[in-house]
């Protein structure tokens, strides 16, 4: 039997439990029309891109599917007519993905470094020049070359003035 990969997008103002009940009966559909539902991923709330029926968030549901065409149809006609879903996409694949998918991976990454608050065990900020003492503490700013000869005449003029 051909094998998919089902995401949908539940709305943001539905609960969790109802989400679940959603995956269920998308799951059933599945199953009575002789297909297995061989894995399914809650990715939680995530803000999307731009808004979907005025909203910036939605609960994401990854499903793998093995079955007959017809079953993924049925699944796709359920998702057009629940309000809940906005929206869908299923693919057809080889081989599912051993594992878990690219997107519960990212979420259960913990190296990269957070921003503001307590940098733990990085030490405190440092500013971009490092631990060098500021060149503008030590000698005067060094003319652009190309403003050799005014800089050099302008020291010459006020030479002469002091004298």
């Amino acid at each position: 039997m051909p094998k998919y990969e089902s995401v949908f997008i539940a709305r943001q103002d539905i609960s969790a439990a109802q989400v679940d009940g959603l995956t269920e009966t998308f799951e059933k559909v599945i199953t009575d029309a002789g297909g297995t539902v061989a894995k399914r991923e809650n990715w939680g709330l995530r803000t999307m891109a731009y808004k979907i029926k005025k909203n910036r968030k939605g609960h994401y549901v990854l499903l793998n599917l093995d079955g007959p065409a017809p079953a993924l149809h049925e699944m796709e006609r359920q998702m057009r007519i629940n309000e809940d879903v906005l929206r869908y996409m299923s693919l057809r694949v080889d081989e599912f993905e051993e594992g878990p998918s690219a997107i519960t991976r990212n979420k259960d990454r913990d190296d990269r470094p957070r921003r503001g608050g307590d940098r733990g065990d990085r030490g405190p900020r440092r500013d971009f020049g490092g631990d060098k003492p500021n060149k503008s503490d030590d000698a005067p700013a060094a003319a652009p070359a190309g403003d050799a000869d005014s800089a050099a005449a302008e020291t010459s003029e006020s030479k002469g003035d002091e004298a």
